[in-house]
């Protein structure tokens, strides 16, 4: 029986990208992700002789069906198909029966037209188990075939279908593509997110594309309007959301659910047994080595290494580092990739630039998973066994907003710089805010040059503010520094909010004593606010790389190692999250990391946690992973 599974024949798909449905100039018609209902077909082929019937067999008719169902193990489908019609006509008690069987066997043959004149003759009545949803399987294909959606949406829809699962995903591709011929492209949409479980690989991200795919055709007015109707939890949600930003729409985030660290000790085992970790044998780390990305590469790779050998203490399962060049490009990048896939890698960690991620990604298949250290801007999304983690100004901006509202803020000022970071966080900031009911007051930019600000504080009009105001700001320490005086100079004392980039990575009390009460988002771990972690002064002692501008690389790297043991659980259970150095750790439904950071606040010049933050102040000690290996030093080598 395992070996008719793994020889069976995959049916290849038809996909006109342009309109996002399936055509049917390729034979096969169906995407690969109909192999849970073809194995169901050759179970059913090999098993075949099994069928209850009031006559029964001969040895002779028991042969002929072995036979038959060795040719369809063999690959054989057409021979199979010509064996069973040879037995229809011989024993007519069965004959619907081995029709229904030919018919499946033209079908994994791709010669569906041959199995028209069958189906057409077969009487529904008379089949048994799934047969009769077998039968309607094929004629909605049929019907697809002949352009006929509406026949082949009937067949689908019935309300007394009860599919198992093998046939499950095969009866929701032909319903999502009924539903689409015939202008039901929410339904149609709706259809693909369902079958979205039952699928994994390749199958999983051609669904995927498809279903959003299909959700961007609708339009970005139409989706906006279903985005704004629906609860937080409702599974279309992100859907919807991930094809606004497809379509260049900025979306208010929807925030992670923290309901379970990950690394919980396991009820009856050893304490090195823990929830949720996997770790494997041989990881491949790719950083560039390039001019200009030696500085961030450096710091990401240190913060790996000491998260690596912070936790060699533990009793967990050791891994090789090997450490690859990626060379600050696509190509060099997947050349990498490549390379270490040859020497034996079972994940791969990184490439860190955009570039260098969208190459990685962009393949056609990837053997070996990725934990990706950044995002993609490729439209397609990456295969299930890929997951991004970056640090993301958008997500720093949408935090900002959602603390503000939690305060009872719902008018705010703006000021940024003119930077990609500012931009970009600024967007995110007033999307969330305007989807949490807020409103944005007024708006102003300052320049990196020049230190008088007057014309931007004049430009925000904010003097006759209410008292549900604040201004949120995306600039830089220094910026701000100069910026809030002038603030209180204009008689503007609103609460000040914002990004990280208003700490410049070290205290500084008597510089700092201008940002007096500006509360901010940032790493947890530069504060030493996150349980479980070693101390962060200890280490910035002693690696330049875990202070100033890069200690937040440095710490992005930490993430990066503490990851790659959960990195599976974390997709696999929503809710669940990995207390990490940038922040709390969740993935969400399409493989991205995303972070909740702590929030800080400047007095006496120092930036100090705030109660009540969105970190987890009060987790156990012991809910912290143990992650780490006592494994040989990295091998540095050229990919």
């Amino acid at each position: 029986m395992l070996n008719i599974l793994s020889r069976r024949r995959v049916d290849t798909i038809g996909y006109d990208r342009a309109t996002t449905t399936l055509v049917d100039k390729n034979r096969g018609i169906f995407m690969r992700l109909c192999r849970l209902a073809a194995s169901g077909l050759l179970i059913s082929l090999a098993l075949s002789a099994c069928v209850p019937s009031a006559v029964p067999r001969s040895p002779a008719e028991i042969a002929a069906v072995q036979n038959a169902a060795a040719l369809a193990d063999q690959g054989q489908f057409d021979r199979a198909a010509q064996a069973y019609l040879a037995l229809a006509a011989q024993t007519p008690s069965r004959a619907d029966h081995y029709s229904l069987l030919a018919a499946e066997a033209y079908r994994q043959e791709n010669a569906l037209n041959r199995a028209i004149p069958i189906v057409a003759g077969i009487q529904r009545k008379d089949l048994t188990d799934d047969e009769p949803l077998r039968l309607d399987l094929l004629r909605a294909e049929i019907a697809l075939q002949q352009h006929n959606a509406p026949a082949a949406l009937q067949l689908t829809t019935q309300p007394d279908i009860n599919a198992p699962e093998n046939l499950r995903p095969r009866l929701l591709n032909l319903r999502a593509q009924a539903m689409a011929d015939t202008g039901d492209l929410w339904g149609a949409a709706r259809t693909r997110v369902e079958m979205d479980n039952f699928l994994q690989g390749i199958d999983r991200s051609q669904n995927r594309d498809q279903a959003l795919s299909l959700l961007a055709r609708l339009g970005v007015t139409p989706l906006k309007q279903r985005s704004a109707a629906m609860q937080p939890g409702d599974t279309m949600l992100p859907w919807v959301n991930e094809a606004l930003g497809r379509l260049g729409v900025i979306v208010a985030q929807a925030q992670p659910n923290l309901e379970q660290p990950v690394g919980t000790l396991v009820p009856g085992s050893n304490a090195s047994v823990r929830e949720g970790y996997k770790m494997p044998a041989h990881i491949a780390l790719l950083l560039p080595n390039s001019d200009g990305l030696v500085g961030a590469a450096s710091a990401v790779r240190d913060g790996f290494f000491a998260a690596y050998f912070q936790a060699a203490d533990t009793h967990a399962p050791r891994a090789t580092i090997r450490v690859y060049d990626s060379g600050g490009n696509a190509a060099s990048a997947i050349k990498a990739y490549n390379q270490a896939v040859i020497d034996g890698a079972q994940l791969v960690v990184g490439p860190l630039t955009r570039n260098e991620v969208m190459g990685v990604l962009g393949q056609s298949s990837l053997p070996v998973p990725v934990l990706a250290l950044n995002r993609s801007e490729n439209k397609s999304l990456p295969v299930g066994t890929t997951s991004e983690f970056a640090l993301l100004p958008e997500d720093e901006g949408a935090q900002v907003a959602d603390h503000m509202i939690e305060r009872g803020i719902h008018n705010a000022y703006v000021v940024t710089s003119n930077d990609d970071f500012a931009k970009r966080s600024a967007a995110a900031f007033k999307a969330e805010l305007l989807a949490k009911g807020g409103q944005i007051a007024g708006n102003a930019q300052v320049g990196s040059d020049g230190v008088n600000y007057g014309g931007a504080i004049a430009a925000l009009n904010a003097g006759g503010a209410g008292t549900d105001a604040g201004i949120f700001i995306s600039v830089r320490s220094e910026q701000a520094r100069l910026l809030l005086p002038q603030l209180r100079v204009a008689r503007i004392t609103l609460p000040v909010f914002a990004t990280s980039h208003v700490y410049s990575g070290n205290d500084n009390a008597t510089a700092d004593r201008d940002l007096e009460g500006v509360e901010f988002c940032d790493a947890p771990w530069l504060f030493d606010a996150q349980t479980g972690l070693p101390n962060y002064q200890s280490i910035a002692s002693q690696l330049p790389s875990a202070r100033g501008a890069t200690a937040q690389l440095f710490a992005f790297g930490m993430d990066a190692w503490s990851l790659v043991p959960y990195v599976d659980w974390l997709r696999n259970h929503p809710g669940s999250y990995l207390p990490g150095a940038t922040g709390q750790l969740a993935a969400d439904t399409f493989g991205h990391i995303n972070r909740v950071m702590s929030w800080l606040k400047f007095q006496d010049g120092i930036a100090r946690p705030m109660n009540g933050s969105l970190q987890m102040d009060n987790a156990p000690a012991d809910s912290k992973p143990t992650d780490g290996t006592s494994a040989p030093a990295a091998q540095p080598a050229n990919g």
